[in-house]
């Protein structure tokens, strides 16, 4: 598919700033393809972008408004839906990564289709994939896993690979989840493949390679959230990682949309996803921890908690935003 930029960025009625990590994360790595951003009454995220209203965007060249909102459950609300609407009547195509299908809602498909544009599923594959085989391959391959979600699983193998690139390794970023693929352009939305062929998915989103090349999968939910271990399981064995970096937000008590659940221990956390990955690669180690300190403001306490993280695993501990990540690769070049 080639969704077409400069691109409107929809933010919806965003509660907060982590509900609207799609827009977050393409805005943070493609900014060239982002012309600004549209809100509805009540929206509390804000991308930093220019607002503007839809005749505006159309005005200044934009081609594709994108649903930049990852809510709990990925619908499109009634609310959304004039909105939309207007897009579509005005000369925009849409593009989204939710779980509900934009084609499958009636207004919004028979729009397009009366005004000529498209609607965009990112997160449905259009093909379909075998079971996994769990059969060795040659190229390595990192994962990033993480104590929670929305904890920077995909940030931190986006960094990874940048800072790949720029020592001379040989090295891809390979997109597991809606922003992922706005970014890379490619990709298979691993949590809306059906439950046996996951791992297959994730074997054919990483085959053999060089042996000195390195896929750098993003990863997806957590083995210790109730709501998404099944999907996180099916990636780690297709993924066959030689490496995992686990992410982590020290400030959380307790798991995201679920205030009932406690946050993890941090070390059994690494043992469940590294003996998981074992299973269809013995050697696979856990190389260090990818820390999202963004909520310590004073800078010693923040070293500390990067400190005292180091202590407890014996593994190096970065902020990806604040400090790089490579302590986390200095190892393999």
């Amino acid at each position: 598919m080639k969704i077409e930029s400069p691109y409107l960025m929809f933010l919806g009625d965003a509660q907060d700033e982590l509900a609207a990590k799609t827009a977050s994360g393409i805005v943070h790595w493609r900014r060239d393809r982002c012309f600004g951003q549209i809100k509805l009454p009540g929206c509390n995220a804000d991308l930093s972008l220019p607002d503007a209203s839809i005749m505006e965007a159309v005005d200044r060249g934009c081609k594709t408004l994108v649903i930049g909102v990852a809510n709990r459950g990925g619908v499109v609300p009634d609310s959304w839906i004039p909105t939309l609407l207007h897009a579509l009547e005005s000369g925009l195509d849409i593009a989204a990564g939710l779980h509900q299908k934009l084609d499958d809602i009636e207004d919004l498909s028979r729009a397009a289709q009366i005004n000529g544009r498209q609607l965009f599923d990112v997160r449905h594959p259009t093909q379909t994939f075998n079971v996994g085989s769990g059969k060795g391959r040659s190229g390595k391959r990192l994962l990033t896993v993480g104590t929670d979600c929305s904890v920077g699983k995909m940030y931190t193998a986006l960094a990874l690979e940048q800072a790949m690139i720029s020592e001379n390794m040989k090295c891809d970023f390979r997109a597991t989840g809606q922003t992922g693929i706005f970014i890379a352009n490619s990709g298979v939305c691993i949590d809306a493949v059906v439950s046996d062929f996951i791992s297959g998915a994730t074997e054919w989103l990483s085959p053999k390679n060089d042996d000195d090349h390195w896929d750098l999968i993003e990863g997806q939910g957590s083995l210790s959230h109730p709501s998404y271990a099944g999907v996180t399981m099916g990636l780690v064995h297709g993924a066959q990682p030689h490496a995992l970096v686990m992410c982590h937000e020290p400030t959380r008590t307790h798991m995201r949309g679920l205030p009932h659940q406690r946050m993890p221990d941090l070390l059994k956390c690494i043992e469940l996803h590294t003996n998981a990955a074992r299973l269809t690669n013995p050697e696979c180690e856990c190389i260090g921890l990818a820390v999202n300190t963004s909520n310590i403001e004073n800078e010693d306490k923040r070293i500390e908690c990067l400190q005292n993280i180091s202590n407890l695993t014996g593994l190096p501990a970065v902020d990806p935003v604040k400090d790089g990540v490579f302590e986390l690769i200095k190892n393999f070049i």
